[in-house]
């Protein structure tokens, strides 16, 4: 994800994730679509884990590896500290 939100003049300060989706705390150019990010963040990692893990291709019956869904949110008055801790909570038993 890092190349391709650098190329967008983007800056993913936290990552991570659960099995079936990730979450992203990014900083983005006001110029920029979320749309147009978030397609381009699933374009381009797809392609790289393609070419990365053979066996993606044979996983999936839809043959796309993101689904075309996506959340996004503004973060308000929450601290980027606690935006972090958030994000990293992710995939940890509740």
């Amino acid at each position: 994800f890092g190349s391709a939100a650098a190329k967008l003049e983007c800056e993913i300060i936290e990552m991570d994730g659960e099995q079936d989706h990730v979450h992203l705390l990014i900083a983005y150019p006001l110029k920029l679509g979320v749309s147009v990010m978030v397609n381009n963040l699933k374009s381009v990692s797809s392609r790289l884990l393609r070419q990365q893990n053979t066996h993606l291709r044979m996983q999936s019956k839809t043959g796309l590896l993101w689904s075309r869904s996506y959340f996004a949110c503004s973060a308000g008055g929450a601290t980027i500290e606690t935006l972090k801790a958030y994000v990293l909570r992710q995939n940890t038993p509740e």
